[in-house]
């Protein structure tokens, strides 16, 4: 990536993150936070350490067609912290796929 393309991106993460009113601090918080031990991710935070029972959640994922390698974590990623919808998808097995992502019309 070019450094205008950098900086513009940059730019654009810091408007997003003010219209959010996310601060560096709160970034920083919630990526410090996040274990090192969690080897599997779903969009909405559900984690697993890749030892012992598969959970529910990942199971119902892979049945509905998605990878396993889909929820995992590579180093370096960033994980979003679970959206503050008030609904519960905790059993959604789109969850982590881009559908989960869309936003409604």
């Amino acid at each position: 990536m070019d450094e205008r393309k950098r900086d513009s991106m940059i730019a654009y993460l810091r408007h997003r993150m003010e219209d959010f009113g996310i601060s560096p601090d709160d970034l920083a918080t919630a990526l410090a936070a996040v274990p090192e031990s969690d080897r599997y991710r779903s969009a909405n935070g559900d984690s697993w350490s890749g030892e012992g029972a598969m959970p529910q959640w990942l199971k119902q994922a892979i049945s509905a067609g998605q990878s396993i390698g889909h929820f995992e974590r590579s180093s370096g990623s960033v994980i979003r912290p679970p959206s503050q919808t008030g609904a519960d998808w905790t059993n959604d097995p789109f969850a982590g796929s881009p559908l989960a992502r869309m936003s409604p019309r």
